[in-house]
């Protein structure tokens, strides 16, 4: 059972204080213009980059809690290496280049270079991807079982604290409140594992407590299972908070420069969680619920005070994550399907839509996390259909070389989603012991995506072969 002292009630209450006025604070100087409210005059410097990029990766802070528990540093190695990569190459080959473009979303790009119905498609795309939910579940969840409230009370309480300031104060909320969490979601986990390393000791207490293959990189699982994870990270490719970010940055400099940092940040904040996961699992090894293993272990080991700051951390990781996802849904409802679908030419109205896109979608992703009540599900279906349909389309609209017609694009985007969804349908009627079930959905949209676009490739060769012909 977990019980709350006073002094942990006020911690966390405190902390929800200083979130809201720092949101409500920053968001003084705003302006209406397009390029203010929602990408902050394109101004962002580097340490502002940095704590607003490290901050949003991690809202499944819960879901990594239970992964590290379950499985150890194979939660590291699916989780957080392979992002590592794939931020990396991210930063060398598309931040300037995103940057120079001075678009504002994905969509953007992909209409500018292969039409409207390829834009609008991407639009849709891009705001399932970036659907709240899991988040203000999440978030909502953890309120649940700090203050024992019921879960709509607490879905309430977790849109005003991640969307009543971005309504003001747009992108530059979102970027203050932002960097507020990161020394929060820091500082909570540094307590947390320093408690732990001090009164247990280190890697020859966790050796002797826990499972030997949660020490293991790959913890014992397939060859398979890791695959899948690495083709999710490549998500990072096409994620609408690296590109809102880049196309943010004061130069493309400060945008490259922001990203590679930011990964040994991920990297230490990967050991911390990873950690305290092992902890979790060489403490209390039974635990009927490993979702809750992150909150168990802080009920065993922090004391009245310590533990309400790692409760904080708790929701700053949540949170921050939360309003990013909030305000990217909202642009995308407001720049890339009201603002293009009524061919609005002043950009003015563009607050006033993305206001309309922050009640849209707290609406929507209320009703998701409401009906829904499972994150990993969300995330497994979302991913799986959506994310085959997206990366290289926008990979092959920064690279001329990988661009195939429009026609064949619309196609790869539809058609990845369609085979995915089939796959999925299909794949829930089979056995788990058949041969077919290992395939996942989100492999077969990647293959079909794979199919047409090397198909558009080649026809395209074709017709430069048949146009250089002499005859």
């Amino acid at each position: 059972m977990i019980s709350f002292s006073p002094l942990d009630i006020a911690v966390i209450l405190l902390f929800f204080a200083v979130l809201i006025f720092i949101g409500f604070y920053s968001s003084r100087k705003i302006s209406s213009a397009a390029e203010d409210y929602l990408l902050s005059g394109r101004n962002i410097g580097l340490v502002l980059f940095i704590l607003t990029t490290v901050s949003t990766w991690y809202g499944g802070i819960i879901g990594v809690g239970e992964f590290g528990y379950r499985y150890g540093l194979l939660s590291w190695f699916t989780q957080g290496f392979p992002y590592y990569i794939f931020a990396f190459l991210f930063a060398i080959f598309f931040a300037k280049k995103i940057r120079k473009a001075s678009l504002f979303t994905i969509p953007d790009k992909i209409e500018l270079e292969y039409g409207r119905t390829a834009g609008i498609i991407a639009s849709i795309i891009v705001f399932v991807l970036v659907t709240p939910a899991p988040y203000l579940l999440m978030a909502a969840n953890l309120l649940v079982l700090t203050f024992r409230i019921d879960i709509i009370t607490a879905l309430v309480i977790s849109l005003f604290l991640s969307i009543s300031y971005l309504i003001k104060g747009g992108f530059r909320s979102n970027v203050y409140a932002d960097a507020f969490q990161f020394f929060v979601m820091f500082g909570g986990f540094i307590l947390i594992f320093i408690v732990c390393l001090i009164n247990y000791g280190g890697y020859e207490f966790l050796s002797a407590n826990v499972p030997e293959t949660h020490l293991k990189v790959t913890g014992g699982t397939s060859p398979a299972f890791i695959v899948v994870w690495f083709l999710i990270a490549m998500w990072t490719f096409a994620d609408p908070g690296f590109h809102q970010r880049s196309y943010a940055a004061k130069s493309g400099t400060v945008a490259v420069k922001g990203i590679l940092i930011s990964i040994i940040f991920w990297l230490l904040f990967d050991f911390l969680t990873t950690s305290t996961g092992l902890y979790a699992k060489a403490l209390l090894p039974d635990l009927e619920q490993p979702i809750w293993a992150f909150p168990m272990l802080a009920e065993k080991v922090l004391a009245p005070g310590i533990k309400g700051i790692f409760y904080a951390a708790l929701f700053a990781t949540i949170l921050s994550t939360l309003n990013s996802f909030f305000f990217l849904s909202a642009t995308t409802i407001s720049r890339d399907l009201i603002f293009k679908l009524k061919k609005e030419k002043n950009d003015a109205k563009l607050k006033y839509y993305t206001v309309l896109g922050l009640v849209i979608s707290g609406i929507l992703s209320s009703f998701l996390a409401f009906f829904i009540p499972s994150v990993i599900e969300i995330w497994y279906t979302i991913g799986s259909l959506f994310i085959p349909g997206i990366i290289i389309p926008v990979v092959s609209a920064y690279y001329t070389r990988l661009k195939i017609a429009n026609n064949f694009i619309v196609a790869e985007m539809v058609l990845s989603l369609g085979a995915s969804l089939m796959w999925l349908i299909i794949r829930s009627n089979l056995s788990e012991e058949s041969n077919l079930y290992v395939i996942e959905p989100m492999l077969v949209g990647f293959f079909m995506a794979i199919l047409i676009h090397g198909l558009g490739l080649f026809v395209l060769f074709l017709d430069k072969r048949k146009n250089n012909s002499p005859g």
